[in-house]
């Protein structure tokens, strides 16, 4: 059997690494805008970014409890899950902010969520909610230095920072799924937790690979 057994509960591969890591490609073909580094380019409108992510938390759900495919404990802990995760994240995000920058922000908050709902999403159905929180915590660090450090060294222009959540975020997502996977959770993981974090950085390798390519083709 040649397939590759990694786990994916709602399309942290499939949705959020091939997009991030096709932004990376995008970004780097396009380049940077005008003035882009000599002037602000802050959100217009931290209303609507507050509205936004209010938004796509609640749609969150369809994504990740409706991804159990029925009404039943599976779909439950996806949705428990995610929960803790996305608040974890939202409130982890701003800390390193006010560490760091001296206050935190409302763009760093909602950041923060949808980082912590990116990573969470390949996890949701196979985590139990202390590893949720867990995952949350990671969420809310990771894609913060990738947004504010790897960003900068690698020098593109995200406006959107879709590379930073999604893709790094995504692939986050991927390998924490083959690490903290428990067949309490979903007993579909008591079949394949032997060599599980290897079928997950395959996974991982497979999915930036043709993203990656596909997108520059």
């Amino acid at each position: 059997d040649a397939a590759i057994k990694a786990l994916d509960f709602a399309g942290g591969t499939v949705v959020h690494m091939t997009s991030g890591w096709s932004a990376l490609v995008l970004c780097i073909i396009l380049g940077k805008r005008k003035n882009y580094g000599r002037e602000p380019m802050t959100p217009h409108s931290m209303t609507l970014c507050m509205v936004g992510t209010g938004m796509l938390w609640v749609g969150w759900y369809g994504f990740n409890a409706g991804s159990a495919l029925g009404a039943d404990a599976i779909a439950a802990n996806a949705f428990t899950t995610t929960t803790l995760a996305a608040a974890t994240a939202g409130f982890v995000w701003p800390m390193i902010e006010w560490s760091t920058r001296g206050k935190p922000s409302v763009l760093g908050f909602c950041s923060g969520i949808v980082a912590g709902l990116v990573v969470v999403t390949p996890a949701c159905g196979f985590i139990t909610p202390t590893s949720a929180v867990l995952v949350g915590v990671l969420a809310g660090i990771v894609p913060y230095l990738a947004c504010s450090y790897l960003k900068k060294w690698i020098g593109y222009d995200d406006a959107l920072d879709t590379f930073g959540v999604h893709g790094v975020g995504g692939t986050l997502g991927a390998i924490l799924t083959g690490i903290l996977a428990d067949e309490k959770a979903n007993s579909v993981v008591a079949g394949l937790k032997v060599g599980l974090l290897g079928a997950q950085l395959k996974a991982v390798v497979l999915t930036i690979v043709w993203s990656v390519v596909a997108t520059a083709i």
